[in-house]
């Protein structure tokens, strides 16, 4: 399964930025533990600052891929053109959040995105990502070992 990863606006900051939020590690360092809890998925990861880089990434692969993981950062509350581009793909999203946002600032409780999404998992940091490819991994072909 091709599944990509999106990080959004500050989340190149993951390990220096907050550490009490967002914990104390990079997603470059925790990118190689879930290529390897995940073996059988082909795992992309593509990370921008920029509200249009984001949609235009989601227009690439929306057709053509198995699944997204988008963690949209502060475009969630704000985005309704995220939301948009959501909504005119057809490959399944998963929204994360490291933090859980339903215990944070009134603003973080909406996101514009989640309607959007298969799903959405917040508030478990970086493992965050790994329950949402925990989704993926249960829509994959089960091998039997017999035909019909």
């Amino acid at each position: 399964m091709q599944i990509l990863i999106i990080n959004g606006p500050n989340l190149n900051l993951l390990g220096r930025r907050e550490p009490g939020i967002y914990g104390t590690r990079s997603f470059d360092e925790y990118l190689p533990e879930l290529r390897e809890a995940f073996p059988d998925f082909t795992l992309e990861y593509f990370q921008s600052n920029h509200e249009g880089e984001l949609i235009d990434k989601i227009h690439e692969v929306g057709f053509t891929y198995h699944g997204i993981v988008l963690n949209a950062g502060a475009y969630t509350h704000t985005s309704l053109a995220l939301a948009d581009a959501l909504a005119a793909i057809n490959t399944p999203t998963v929204e994360v959040h490291l933090s859980n946002v339903a215990a944070r600032e009134e603003i973080r409780h909406k996101s514009l995105i989640g309607k959007n999404c298969i799903g959405s998992i917040s508030g478990f940091k970086l493992d965050s990502y790994r329950l949402a490819l925990h989704y993926f991994e249960g829509l994959r072909p089960k091998r039997v070992g017999f035909k019909v």
